[in-house]
């Protein structure tokens, strides 16, 4: 099981957005960056807006941020692209055999174990704002070009 790649497309778009301040970023131009349809592009942002991380303007279009990048944590668009809903990033297989001695306790075995991992992984989420990350990707694109 994967996380959906909204999230990753959400970083992707919000690090543009703040990496390419001057730029008319619609969503055709986003899509280019991001290699895939404008359409993906606009959901995305469509549910950015919705938690306040981004506008877009009127007529023309162009999306930009609306915080602060140090005010943006990957926990916040985790959570603003709905990945999954809350505590259910493991799901458990329906009906296990509930005369098996495993079917018939697992869920309840595995469910706090499952639980604590996902609060762990939001918590190293909260930790990153955008700043660190768009920081670290405009030293690595530095090193690159020189």
């Amino acid at each position: 099981m994967k996380i959906s790649s909204r999230f990753t497309v959400a970083v992707h778009i919000l690090s543009l957005l703040s990496i390419e301040k001057n730029a008319h970023c619609t969503s055709e131009w986003i899509s280019g960056s991001v290699n895939t349809h404008p359409v993906i592009i606009r959901r995305v942002i469509g549910k950015l807006k919705k938690a306040g991380l981004v506008n877009v303007r009127p007529g023309t279009g162009g999306a930009y941020l609306l915080k602060d990048l140090d005010e943006i944590t990957l926990l916040d668009i985790y959570k603003a692209v709905e990945v999954v809903e809350e505590g259910q990033l493991f799901q458990f297989h329906e009906h296990p055999n509930p005369n098996c001695p495993v079917g018939a306790s697992i869920q309840s075995v595995l469910e706090l174990i499952l639980h604590r991992a996902q609060a762990a992984m939001e918590q190293v989420l909260a930790e990153i704002t955008i700043k660190q990350l768009v920081t670290e990707l405009i030293q690595k694109n530095k090193a690159t070009h020189n």
